[in-house]
């Protein structure tokens, strides 16, 4: 069945499809219309789930907590400030090792106050322990969040799944909506294996010694770094799993083949313009344009963002002469995020290719093709480093 909607109803019947039990919400622009679209559908009996309006995003993914903790598939979403405010348990939750699933709507962060894109508000995020997949469309959106719900129950490890607002949330287009039976053989019920159960209780998260000790039943329990290095090392192992995840919807959907991140035009290009996000779409036809003025170029669009999948993206990116990476968001005093885990990815190469930096898009500055074109362009012909600066593009001086 094919639907003309936003990505915030493409984003909800994934939900839905997934079967989520538990959907806490605090509208925020612009991921409200998400939401929305979830209460109505629980509340039209189209959807068995308790959805829960609470009165701050803290309570929102505190109520997805404590649902997971007690075994059901929870949901939530948010944006910009509203991400900021669950910070804390944003850490809690990938601490705690609870397969949840939010969706995260890309806006720029107060103050200034802006309701525009941009996507600080997920990168200042990237470190907290959960896994992040940036999508472009909305057929993306809706197969992401089933394979999200999967990947976190998985690895039971938290999942955002991160999309443009405006560009995606708010536009129409079409997308499949895959058959409720077949999403149920990809994701089958789940129980967390450390669900709250009275008649076997257990003690989680209390404070944990720097040291691993035996517990009171003389069994061996690691320390708190111990505990860090085992998330770090089970979020590598995602990179594997999502793969393998991807390739078993694809092959029950039709759909997918790139998890980790879309190449377009790689194979034979001189230059590789990096991004996160729906700008992707339009770089694939500056992309075109260029090569019709004898410029090979080539775009690839990152969808794995954490955990950083760092070899493939080198196997990828080393055997051209430069890479410009385009991000909407920055390091303030350093540079931008993927500038720098790109950089750090290629730098094992033997033929190591200049990487240059353009910051675009805050609080929605607008993003022209004849920008994004002489970019590209201009790292051509400079075909050097730019002082390990980022380059903005857009400003008003």
């Amino acid at each position: 069945m094919k639907l003309i909607e936003s990505g915030n109803v493409a984003a909800a019947t994934g939900v839905k499809l997934a079967r989520a039990q538990v959907i806490a919400a605090y509208p925020i622009t612009p991921q409200t219309p998400l939401t929305e679209k979830l209460s109505e559908l629980v509340e039209s009996k189209q959807m068995q789930a308790e959805y829960i309006a609470v009165e701050s995003e803290h309570s929102a993914l505190s109520v997805c907590i404590g649902a997971a903790s007690a075994g059901a598939r929870a949901f939530t979403a948010t944006s910009a400030n509203g991400l900021l405010y669950m910070s804390e348990q944003v850490h809690w939750a990938a601490g705690a090792r609870l397969p949840l699933v939010m969706c995260v709507v890309n806006r720029g962060l107060g103050a200034p106050w802006t309701i525009w894109n941009d996507h600080q508000d997920s990168m200042s995020q990237r470190d907290a322990g959960w896994i992040q997949i940036y999508v472009n469309s909305h057929q993306e959106i809706i197969d992401t969040v089933i394979k999200a719900y999967r990947l976190a129950e998985t690895c039971s490890i938290p999942t955002m799944v991160c999309f443009d607002g405006y560009y995606l949330s708010h536009t129409y287009m079409p997308f499949d909506i895959p058959e409720q039976k077949l999403v149920d053989e990809f994701l089958p019920s789940y129980r967390f294996k450390h669900t709250l159960d009275p008649e076997n209780p257990e003690n989680l998260n209390t404070v944990t010694m720097p040291y691993g000790r035996n517990d009171a039943e003389g069994v061996f329990r690691n320390g708190y770094m111990d505990i860090r290095a085992n998330h770090h090392y089970e979020m590598r192992q995602a990179i594997q799993t999502f793969t393998d995840i991807d390739k078993n919807y694809e092959y029950l959907f039709g759909r997918g083949g790139n998890p980790l991140f879309a190449p377009y035009k790689c194979e034979d290009a001189d230059y590789v313009a990096v991004v996160l996000g729906s700008l992707s779409n339009r770089l694939k036809d500056i992309a075109d344009q260029l090569r019709e003025e004898g410029l090979k170029v080539g775009v690839l669009s990152l969808h794995l963002y954490r955990p950083f999948p760092q070899k493939e993206i080198r196997d990828i990116l080393e055997s051209c002469k430069g890479v410009v990476v385009f991000e909407k968001s920055i390091s303030y005093g350093y540079q931008g995020g993927v500038y720098s885990d790109v950089k750090a990815a290629l730098y094992s190469s033997k033929n190591r290719p200049f990487v240059h930096n353009y910051i675009i898009g805050l609080g929605g500055r607008e993003i022209t093709n004849e920008d994004l074109a002489s970019a590209i362009k201009q790292s051509g012909s400079t075909a050097e480093e730019l002082d390990n600066a980022p380059q903005w593009l857009g400003l008003n001086r």
